[in-house]
């Protein structure tokens, strides 16, 4: 029963044209970075990553996985939370299920796997673009890494991997919060408005140094930790804040939508 409900989720939110024209929009990010460093050629320099992506086809889905957890995963993730509840609300078929015999958090977490099950698709999606088009304008002879030294293609495969669950987790985390807020209202763009207004205040606040002891209460804080998967040997001290951190935002917000899922009506 329950795994019915997970794949009618997913199925549905696959048929949505905003899910099909947000993954297009997912799948375009690398391969523009991609064409876009190739054209630049040495030109294309710059700080961290940047600065070792030309030849290295393989950097191409960390670094573009990397700017896009700025604002553009966080955005899709809100806008699959925004339809999971607000969205339901507002064509009259969330009523329906929240008088079904069905536990409302039972409800909850098929929306929650729905997004998690949907961020993964995504995630991956943009990582196999980005090893196909990095490898077919960059080339590849292994991975670089921000240490100095160069991992064989196998053991930057492996990279890859881990930094797709570790962002995946950082997008779920975000879209729990935004189901939150999805099961307070009926209308969908206040979802995503609130969300992303959220994401860039706490990456506003995060640039003032006299902010520091909120710092680490901020999810956009972790968020630059995470490139430390490009260093050898892997240093997993910021990468396991990071991971608490989102971990601590996916309990809260999971948290918050049961309460209002179970009181709705009340």
């Amino acid at each position: 029963m329950i795994t019915r409900q997970f794949g009618s989720e997913v199925r549905w939110m696959l048929r949505r044209p905003r899910t099909l024209i947000g993954l297009f929009g997912l799948v375009l990010v690398p391969i523009v970075i991609s064409f876009g460093v190739w054209t630049a050629g040495d030109e294309s320099g710059g700080p961290g990553l940047a600065a070792i992506i030309q030849g290295n086809g393989l950097i191409v889905p960390i670094f573009t996985l990397f700017l896009s957890l700025n604002l553009l995963l966080p955005l899709v993730a809100s806008i699959w939370a925004a339809d999971g509840l607000a969205g339901e609300a507002q064509h009259g078929t969330l009523r329906g299920l929240l008088v079904a015999p069905v536990s409302r958090v039972r409800l909850l977490f098929v929306k929650l796997f729905g997004l998690a099950a949907m961020s993964l698709f995504a995630v991956t999606l943009m990582a196999v673009v980005g090893i196909i088009a990095g490898t077919a304008f960059l080339g590849s002879d292994g991975m670089a890494t921000l240490s100095g030294t160069t991992l064989s293609t196998g053991e930057g495969l492996v990279r890859i991997a881990l930094f797709i669950v570790l962002v995946t987790f950082q997008m779920v985390s975000v879209g729990a919060v935004a189901l939150a807020v999805s099961a307070t209202t009926e209308h969908p763009l206040v979802v995503q408005a609130a969300t992303m207004t959220t994401i860039i205040v706490f990456q506003v606040l995060g640039q003032f140094p006299s902010l520091d002891w909120l710092h680490p209460f901020l999810i956009t804080t972790g968020f630059p930790g995470l490139v430390d998967v490009m260093r050898d040997p892997i240093p997993w001290g910021q990468i396991g804040d990071s991971t608490l951190l989102a971990g601590c935002y996916l309990l809260i917000g999971t948290g918050l939508a049961a309460i209002r899922l179970i009181t709705k009506d009340n």
